[in-house]
């Protein structure tokens, strides 16, 4: 049902869009003539194939891989309303990920765009972004991070106290864990309360609005997306003003780039090292749509693999019970202890390989530049088709298995980019192992747990998640 809800509203979305540019689409794809693929049926091209893999436990791997090996490692082709080129290899990611600065930049849908706001991080290129990833590089690194452990900590076992004796989906259970997170890291608010509510429904409405139809009339998606963007803007206006004004000063993220790095309202300078209002809050929104969904995912997938992997959870537990029998205070966590989990590293890779949770990353050309021989014009959508990288047997014998042995020795540069790679790596790479570390050793050393349905599909989102929220119910060990 869901599937077939998001196959009319985003077929409905390209016939609208493309209907009044028809003779302008087809006109572009004649410089990609001598690029090997198919743009399908007019206006809709192959986007009906595109969007049916979505729920499959594949996922797009069987649309990418029928057309590698038909056409190769790069192949055109017409899905979602857009001319676009995939690619796949370590040479495409190398390329696309790492390439000469200002090449590509990241190709946003329009409803992504006008809710993220002009100068989130993902909507820069160039200087502006390398400016932006720095002022807020300091915050999500690992010392930087370590302030909000005791929260992390604490939260993990809250949650997982309430999991006994009940069905638990997964997903939604992970889901308000991240959210919570984020919102105490970067706004230092409570997890419970009138405040945290409306903050958790503003943020549901801003996220669904980045699959819907872009049209901003009252009642849709879009504009039921806008307007909690505008109330989620509004809290942090009020916020802002009372710190800048001395009355509740936090050491969270916020605090840290008002203190050092705000630009006053209306204050004309040029200091390089200063954020406007304006900045701070769309990257304030791009944190936390960016690090939501794919944490949620991550954490979801890992604890799926691991029930269906009892020899791994084995060698997990082996390691998470070691740490506890190693501390001299007790079953706590320390900040060492969760700083000495180098198996959990490997299996939180290897559920970002085997899931890869963003199945292609979308770029725009912003300048001419070749790949295995074509020439890519300006202005041209550049897709890296991910998942085949990941599953690319050469590279990771029977791909299908999950082994986090893999991760025993480095891997050849681009061939995992579970964090993405280059200029566009996830800024919050650090909070998000931390996340997931903390919940998983409260987890495998507290619980045992067994699926209650058998279902691998996914759902129809462009963050790739069980379909069935996981549900499962847990025994104390």
């Amino acid at each position: 049902m869901e599937l077939s809800i998001l196959l009319i509203m985003v077929l409905l979305s390209i016939l609208v869009l493309s209907v009044f540019s028809v003779f302008q689409f087809w006109a572009t794809p004649k410089a990609m003539e001598v690029i090997p693929g198919s743009l399908g049926w007019p206006i809709i091209g192959e986007s009906f194939s595109f969007i049916s893999e979505f729920s499959s436990p594949s996922g797009i791997f069987s649309f990418m891989n029928k057309r590698q090996q038909r056409y190769g490692k790069v192949f055109k082709t017409l899905v979602l309303g857009r001319f676009t080129v995939f690619m796949t290899g370590r040479e495409a990611s190398k390329i696309l990920l790492a390439g000469r600065d200002g090449m590509v930049s990241l190709n946003l849908f329009y409803t992504g765009q006008q809710v993220l706001g002009p100068t989130s991080l993902l909507q820069t290129t160039g200087e502006a972004h390398k400016r932006l990833r720095r002022l807020i590089a300091e915050p999500l690194s690992i010392d930087g991070l370590k302030k909000y452990f005791h929260f992390i900590n604490t939260l993990s076992i809250e949650i997982l106290e309430n999991w006994h004796g009940r069905r638990v989906l997964v997903l939604e259970e992970a889901s308000t864990f991240t959210l919570k997170v984020i919102g105490n890291m970067i706004m230092s608010l409570e997890p419970t309360g009138e405040e945290q509510e409306k903050f958790r429904e503003n943020f549901k409405l801003i996220s669904s609005s980045f699959a819907s139809l872009p049209f901003k009339i009252p009642g849709t998606a879009f504009h039921r997306g806008i307007k909690a963007r505008d109330r989620m803007y509004s809290m942090l206006d009020s916020i802002i003003s009372r710190r800048r004004n001395g009355d509740g000063f936090e050491q969270d993220f916020l605090g840290s780039l008002i203190m050092k790095h705000s630009k006053a309202k209306g204050r004309e300078d040029d200091d390089e090292d200063k954020l406007t209002d304006e900045q701070l809050k769309d990257n304030i929104l791009t944190l936390l749509v960016a690090g939501h969904d794919t944490t949620t995912a991550a954490l979801t997938w890992l604890i799926k693999f691991l029930g269906e992997n009892p020899l791994v959870l084995e060698r997990l537990r082996e390691e998470h019970k070691h740490i506890q029998a190693t501390k001299n205070d007790g079953p706590n966590l320390t900040w060492s202890g969760v700083n000495d989990m180098p198996y959990t590293a490997k299996v939180v890779s290897e559920t970002l390989r085997r899931a890869t949770i963003l199945p292609w990353f979308s770029r725009k050309a912003a300048q001419d530049f070749e790949i295995d021989g074509y020439q890519i014009k300006k202005g041209w959508s550049v897709n890296l088709d991910v998942v085949s990288i990941h599953h690319d047997p050469e590279v990771f014998p029977n791909p299908q298995q999950f082994d986090p042995s893999r991760f025993d020795v480095p891997l050849k540069p681009f061939s995992f980019i579970g964090f993405g790679s280059g200029q566009r790596m996830c800024p919050g790479i650090n909070l998000a192992k931390l996340e997931i570390s903390i919940f998983i050793h409260h987890l495998v050393c507290r619980y045992k747990w067994r699926p209650l349905e058998k279902d691998d599909a996914v759902q129809p989102t462009l963050v790739r998640m069980p379909r069935n929220k996981y549900p499962i119910v847990v025994e104390p060990l």
